[in-house]
């Protein structure tokens, strides 16, 4: 048997490759399970967008490689996005990078900035694969802390107090993933002061911006932030794009030349067709989001319904595509969902898998037609 490399010791396979495996396997018995648990929409993108796909098929240039950075309509419909929407000007040319997929971009900043013995601050809790890619490149995660009482926000005296030499990024992920909690201006500010302190790299991840959300944010929009920020975004939550992996990169072109560096050595470019999928799904007017929004308000009514009967609490002014609920005092999250897996084939997402702080909550999926969510409430009441 061949060793792995050592980069692989601290990493273990996504909870959500392993859990789906099981959940897959009780339904294979024909067990009728209900997935709450993953964040993947279920309703469709916009028809211009899928419009814009097939009519691509045409054109002669559809099924050659294509450039790194993107074509440059995609670019610029990005910028436009941002000016639109978020109140910031970025240049299509230099200071905005097409990515396949958000997550891709959270391995090609890593291995861009993180020598190995650096350290990364990673939210506690927050999207697991910060850590698991710090781990890959050899640098060093560091923990902090979000609680509820600080409205889960990150606690600045606290990290320097702890001392952030080392540190050379810090991963932010706010409207935040898994609860819901909005940035506001101050703790934009308040980041971008701290990484201008400290010369450490803010990366706003941004995913969630425009569900349930009425005032979207970017952290590039406050003074100074392209100094010491990047923003990641993508297409799969606000657009129902997630399986045509489209995110987006942008920030100062130095930072965004950098990414590109280890990009343009990983892939070949994006399908035509996808690009021009995404510039149709750019475009979309306000009316799209309060389609979208009114849909998703809907099933959120119902889920907390569910978290009621569950004898949780919640935030009612979180955003996002989940309910992030507290379980009742001294119960365990994942021997729980576990229980209710088995109990009720109901799969829900055990808080402990984004941190230590995770634990005694769990979240709940708005990935869900009306009919699911209605029967899942039925089977737990």
């Amino acid at each position: 048997m061949i060793e792995v490399a050592k980069r692989l010791q601290n990493v273990e396979e996504y909870y959500f490759s392993k859990k789906l495996r099981e959940v897959n396997v009780l339904k294979s018995q024909g067990k009728p399970i209900i997935n709450l648990g993953i964040g993947s929409p279920d309703l469709h993108p916009p028809e211009a967008v899928l419009n814009a796909l097939v009519e691509t098929f045409e054109d002669e240039t559809a099924h050659k490689y294509q450039g790194y950075q993107g074509i440059p309509e995609l670019r610029e419909a990005i910028a436009d996005f941002y000016k639109t929407h978020f109140q910031v000007s970025v240049s299509p040319h230099t200071e905005v990078l097409p990515l396949m997929g958000s997550k891709e971009g959270i391995l090609h900043i890593s291995m861009a900035f993180l020598n190995p013995g650096d350290e990364a601050l990673i939210p506690n809790p927050g999207y697991p694969t910060y850590q698991s890619v710090t781990n890959l490149v050899g640098a060093v995660p560091v923990f902090y802390d979000l609680t509820q009482d600080s409205n889960w926000c990150p606690d600045f005296v606290a990290l320097e107090k702890r001392g952030v030499e080392n540190v050379k990024i810090m991963w932010v992920n706010y409207p935040h993933m898994p609860t819901g909690e909005k940035g506001s201006v101050k703790l934009y500010e308040d980041l971008i002061r701290f990484g201008k302190r400290h010369n450490i790299l803010i990366i706003n991840d941004n995913p969630y911006s425009f569900v349930l959300n009425r005032f979207p944010r970017s952290i590039l929009k406050y003074k100074g932030a392209k100094d010491v920020c990047l923003e990641l975004n993508s297409l799969s939550k606000t657009f129902n794009m997630a399986g045509w992996r489209v995110g987006m990169l942008l920030g100062k072109h130095e930072y965004i030349n950098a990414v590109l560096r280890v990009k343009s050595n990983m892939d070949s470019g994006m399908f035509l067709g996808i690009q021009k999928g995404a510039i149709e799904a750019l475009k979309c007017s306000d009316m799209w989001f309060t389609s979208l929004n009114n849909v998703y308000d809907q099933r959120r009514q119902i889920v907390w319904k569910i978290a009621d009967v569950l004898k949780c609490t919640y935030n009612k002014s979180a955003t996002g595509l989940f309910v992030w609920a507290k379980l009742p005092e001294h119960i365990k999250a994942e021997p729980y969902i576990d229980l209710i897996l088995k109990e009720k084939s109901i799969f829900i997402t055990p808080g402990t898998i984004f941190g230590s702080n995770g634990e005694g909550y769990i979240r709940i999926s708005l990935c869900a037609s009306i009919d699911q969510l209605e029967e899942a409430l039925e089977r737990l009441t």
